[in-house]
């Protein structure tokens, strides 16, 4: 079954649509505070399209998620009470308290780690929030730890160029149903 082969042929026309940058940018915003998906999906496949702009694209990526983890940051910090009953409803709550827990040991670096780490980040910005994190050093280790992962994705991108893109063309398929098997064996472990 082809099914990640047309998916990936149809995002990489996307990423060169001329609005891409802000579809980039606004996916960056909702993942750090609310959505599921991460950014990577859209920058690396625009930085793989048009690599000299890829610097660009993951700087985008990390303004924009810096600044959806501040709003995250901010609904932790006055909506917690709005938002605790749908953390019970999707099951968020037992992980919820986990990264509080994390805060109270790691603090800045629980930061930093979420930014870079594939773990849900606005889980991380939104208690950040609840616990009233100083701002600064929350700030700070955003822009670090988002940094790094983004213009790691685009370089790496960069770095591999056509003969990446033609290895991810041929087992696009085959990554696709083992990044699904992987993710149903997380959550099976993991609930």
């Amino acid at each position: 079954m082809k099914i990640f082969s047309a998916l990936y042929e149809k995002v990489m026309a996307w990423s060169q649509h001329r609005f891409a940058p802000r579809y980039l940018a606004g996916l960056s915003f909702a993942e750090s505070s609310f959505f599921p998906i991460p950014p990577d999906v859209m920058l690396a496949p625009m930085s793989l399209a048009q690599p000299r702009r890829a610097w660009f694209f993951a700087g985008l990526t990390t303004i924009a998620s810096v600044m959806g983890g501040i709003a995250g940051y901010l609904i932790g910090l006055y909506f917690f009470d709005v938002l605790e009953p749908y953390l019970h409803q999707w099951g968020y709550w037992e992980k919820f308290l986990h990264v509080r827990s994390w805060f109270d040991e790691w603090g800045f670096w629980a930061i930093l780690i979420a930014g870079f780490s594939p773990i849900p980040y606005k889980l991380f910005t939104i208690s950040a929030g609840v616990i009233a994190m100083p701002f600064i050093p929350f700030v700070l280790a955003s822009i670090v730890g988002r940094g790094s992962r983004f213009y790691l994705v685009s370089g790496l991108m960069v770095w591999g160029g056509e003969a990446m893109e033609k290895k991810l063309r041929q087992y696009i398929d085959r990554l696709g149903w083992l990044v699904l098997i992987l993710l149903l064996a997380a959550y099976l472990i993991f609930r």
